[in-house]
């Protein structure tokens, strides 16, 4: 089911290897864990003493709003030595009125999130260094027994303490890069969950985001289905015409009329009719399957017979889905058939549609040679847009190799 070659395999990183961004992020991004850490508490202090006073809303309010504006270096930070990229939120509404402006301030929990990250960032900024200098600790403790011999007089004798230090530091030395990366990790995923847009916010975009893809979809499906009808359709319909004037000239000819030209004429009509008759029907059938008016149960089997590869069938929906539901299920099916035909090279394929509870899952998997990437092509990538805009996903399970296991599960009510 793979669409083309796919993106180069991801560079695995060993036990020991650690990105130089960050251990820069560890040293850098103590400065502004302090400060910012410093900040928000002292808001946060300031706000609980000054609460009783008329000074505190404003305080507060304008604490608020200077915690959403760190948020923005904290992200850069992120984003140039962590490669996370954190989206920024949507700014804050401006309404009439100073009031009306602090309300939606005090109740902006994108400010709330990032106080509460700046207050969480300070430990881990801390951290940083002690990590950044956790191998000159390592070295020191290795050559323990040698610092000793260099600072005390005489020669002393080794002792229990000399191999404890030196194993210790043999010890640590080997957890060296896993603490730059640990730390790494808690920062890249503090950031995602306080410093981006909130739950609903994302969600949001998401759906406004697919919805405007699959618009733009179908609009090109529009233009797509009146070209096909203009040049298709209605040339055939303007040469049936001819045909039939030609007839008609025939007929009402001074002279006999040839029988032979006649049905000629005759027969050439009825094929311009059948042929005209057959691009309607693909055409209908590509705005609405037929075969979806009596569910999936009876759409899917006869999707499934057009396959050039045999597909073994188990559709388990006692219950209909929506229309527009059961549409998205259809032509996801014809679109990963169409893919594992064309692309992947497979000898068998197994499509399984069921619903459980208020979902509906889709699943095709086929034995070609994998590969398959959401992104490099335009089939998966119209897949995932489709189903964004029902609020389902899609999900691609596909090693270079084989086998390959597309999953599309979306509500069964829209």
């Amino acid at each position: 089911m793979a669409e083309g070659s796919g993106p180069p395999a991801p560079v695995r990183r060993g036990p020991f290897s650690v990105r130089r961004g960050e251990w820069a992020f560890a040293l850098v991004g103590v400065v502004p864990a302090v400060l910012g850490g410093a900040y928000a508490l002292a808001v946060v202090y300031a706000g609980v003493l000054l609460s009783l006073t008329v000074l505190g809303l404003p305080f507060l309010v304008a604490g608020l709003l200077g915690a959403r504006g760190l948020g923005t270096p904290h992200r850069w930070l992120v984003g140039r030595f962590l490669g996370e990229r954190v989206e920024a939120p949507a700014p804050l509404p401006r309404p009439g009125g100073v009031l009306a402006q602090g309300r939606v301030v005090l109740g902006d929990p994108v400010a709330w999130r990032t106080l509460l990250y700046l207050v969480l960032r300070l430990p881990l900024g801390v951290l940083g260094p002690v990590a950044a200098a956790l191998p000159l600790g390592c070295l020191w403790l290795v050559g323990f027994p040698l610092w000793v011999r260099l600072w005390e007089p005489g020669d002393p004798a080794a002792g229990p303490l000399d191999a404890a230090a030196m194993a210790l530091g043999l010890v640590l030395l080997l957890a060296v890069p896993a603490v730059p990366r640990t730390l790494a990790a808690a920062e890249r995923g503090l950031a995602r969950l306080l410093l981006g847009p909130a739950r609903a916010e994302r969600r949001v975009r998401e759906l406004e985001s697919a919805r405007s893809a699959l618009l733009a979809e179908n609009d090109d499906r529009l233009r797509r289905l009146e070209r096909d009808l203009h040049d298709g359709t209605q040339s055939r319909l303007v040469a049936l015409a001819i045909t039939l004037s030609l007839t008609e000239d025939a007929l009402t000819a001074g002279d006999a009329p040839d029988p032979v030209r006649l049905r000629s004429l005759v027969d050439r009509a009825r094929g311009q009719t059948d042929d005209t008759l057959t691009e309607l029907r693909r055409l209908v059938r590509g705005i609405h399957p037929v075969s979806l008016d009596g569910g999936l149960g009876r759409a899917l089997p006869e999707l499934v017979m057009t396959s050039p590869a045999p597909v073994t069938l188990r559709v388990d929906v006692p219950e209909r889905p929506d229309p527009a539901a059961e549409r998205a299920v259809y032509y996801c099916a014809a679109e990963l058939l169409t893919n594992a035909a064309k692309h992947s090279g497979a000898g068998a394929v197994a499509l399984t549609v069921e619903r459980s509870g208020d979902r509906i899952r889709l699943v095709v998997r086929d034995d070609g040679r994998g590969g398959a990437v959401v992104g490099t092509g335009t089939g998966l990538t119209g897949l995932a847009e489709r189903l964004a805009a029902v609020d389902g996903r899609l999900r691609v399970d596909s090693p270079p190799g084989g086998p390959t296991t597309v999953t599309a599960e979306l509500p069964a009510r829209l």
